[in-house]
This record gives structure tokens, sequence and C-alpha cells, in this order.
């Protein structure tokens, strides 16, 4: 917006975050019309004068595609009578601003000013072209930091390789998939790890369990050069079982992704252990989504590639 100096990766951060707050909230709409009860109260007011900023001067509808019930929700507000009083006629911005250059204007500007008889004398003092340049050194952005992952030692495994094959294939999808998964696995620089929703109990409703297992596959974006994984919901009637299989580089599950993503800690995380040949099974059926599924049947199954 042009209120601060640009730097990219503060941009990015913030654009994570912003995305994280929006899935939430797209993940609370999905099963309210308004944030608290039946009718529009002082929080939904609040909430889409805020969101008005948002639409009408960065969230192109690329952006805002991916946060469905908060469209729903944010153009279902404006068009009431009493908002559209005070905010007219909204419309959607369809490009973002440019980003305004970070650079302070020079010494033209001094140029343009009347020439005094004494400025001579005062050229000395004035030559201090060292200053302007270090402002602008110490406005550049600093490189990103490397994530730790990319520190460790080179794996055998090509993650994008595994996420081609699990695409392309159609048929015999054990005889093909899940034995070149196996071929290409390294224990020694991925992981697998079994998850379990700490809170099935409450998952009584279809479509909200659906929701909140894909809001959890959104926010894990900053995972996806790093992750594959499946999420399976389990079950014909409720409560559904959220269950999921997960591939992470390295041998733990990357402290960024427990740091960035809240969804992590509602889910019991248990480490595969491939010797177990009844553990191989459980992760090659959750990779297939086999059907029934430890004696159930799938309501659906979601994968993370």
């Amino acid at each position: 917006m042009g209120r601060a100096v640009y730097l990219p990766p503060a941009e990015e951060a913030a654009i994570s975050a912003l995305k994280r707050a929006l899935g939430a909230l797209n993940t609370h709409l999905a099963s309210n019309t308004y944030l608290v009860g039946h009718s529009v109260t002082l929080a939904d007011i609040i909430l889409t004068c805020n969101l008005y900023m948002g639409f009408s001067h960065l969230f192109t509808k690329s952006f805002t595609s991916e946060f469905p019930h908060v469209e729903r929700y944010f153009w279902t507000l404006v068009n009431q009578p009493n908002f559209k009083k005070f905010l007219g006629e909204v419309k959607q911005c369809e490009s973002v601003p440019p980003v305004l250059s970070a650079k302070k204007p020079s010494q033209p500007k001094e140029s343009a000013k009347p020439k005094h008889k004494d400025e001579p004398k005062k050229e000395a003092k004035k030559e201090e072209p060292a200053k302007p340049e270090a402002a602008e050194e110490e406005e550049a952005p600093k490189p990103k930091p490397k994530n730790s992952l990319d520190l460790l030692p080179p794996s055998t495994m090509i993650l994008d390789e595994w996420k081609r094959l699990y695409s392309n294939t159609k048929t015999n999808f054990r005889e093909v998939a899940i034995k070149g998964f196996w071929d290409m696995y390294d224990p020694e620089g991925y992981s697998l790890w079994f998850c379990d929703y700490k809170y099935n109990d409450e998952n009584t409703v279809s479509f909200v369990t659906l929701n909140k297992v894909g809001g959890f596959l959104q926010r894990m974006d900053l995972a996806r050069k790093y992750a594959f994984g499946k999420m399976l919901v389990i079950g014909s009637d409720p409560p559904f079982k959220v269950q999921g299989l997960w591939l992470f580089r390295g041998q733990e599950v990357p402290q960024f992704v427990i740091d960035e993503c809240y969804d992590m800690e509602l889910y019991d995380w248990k480490k595969v252990d491939i010797a177990d040949e009844d553990q191989k099974e459980r992760v090659n059926q959750m990779i297939e989504d086999h059907e029934p599924f430890e004696g159930e049947p799938l309501l659906d199954a979601k994968c993370f590639k």
C-alpha cells in the first residue's frame, strides 16, 4: 500500500499470514452465515469494513477464489441496504497495485530552488553523496534465509518424481505407484508419519468435517516443497474419523510447519516403523485410498501434493 519500504520477505510473510487468517475464517463460515448468531452484529460490521479494503484494493478474484465462503459472506453483506448506503457499489479490484520504489529521491529537488548568492559557500557542506547510498543499502531487501530442510544432505528420493508418478498412475495402482513409492523411498532423507485427529467425536456434520480437512491442507501449503500427504475421512455415519499419512523431508515433523500451521496440534502424530509389515501395509492402503479402510467405508480422501 506504499506505507512502508517494500521488502520481498516481509511481503511473503504477510501473504502467508493473510492466507492463514482467511483460511480460518473460511472454515468458520462454511457452517455459519454470520460470525455469531443468526443476524448481522457489530462483529460482522467491523469484519466487513476490514475486508472492504482488501477486496477493493488488493484481493483479486484469483486470490479470493481459494476462500469461497469468505467471498459469499462479503458479497452478501456489502449488498445489504445499510451497507450500500455507506460503502456504495463495491467492485473487486482486478489487479494488485504496482510496488512503489523504495529508493529515495536524490538531489534534483535542490536544483529547482532559486539560487542565492551565498550558496557556493555552502556547497562543501552539502556534498555528502555517501549518505543517500547508505540509506538505500540499508533499505535493500536481505536475502531470504534458507529453510533448514534445504541444508540436509542430498536425498536419493526426488519428491516431485513421486508426486508425478502418483498423479499419472490411473490403473494397476498397487503394482505401479505403490511399488514405485517404495523403490524411491529414502529412509535416511525422509520419514513417514501417521496422524489421528484428537477430537473425532466432534465430527458430527459431514460437510463441516470435510471443510476442516480442506482448511488444514490449505494451510499446509507452506510445506509443499517438502511434503506429501493423504487425509482420509472415514465412516458412513457420524462421528467421522479423520486420519492421515504424511511424508516429510528429514526425520522429524518440520518445526516451521508446527510453528506456522496451528492445525498440527489438533492431531496425534506417530512415526511409521517401516520394518513393521502391518504399518507398511497401512501406508499402502492410505496412499491408494483402499476401501473399506480398516473395516469402514471412506467418506472422502484428499491428497496434498
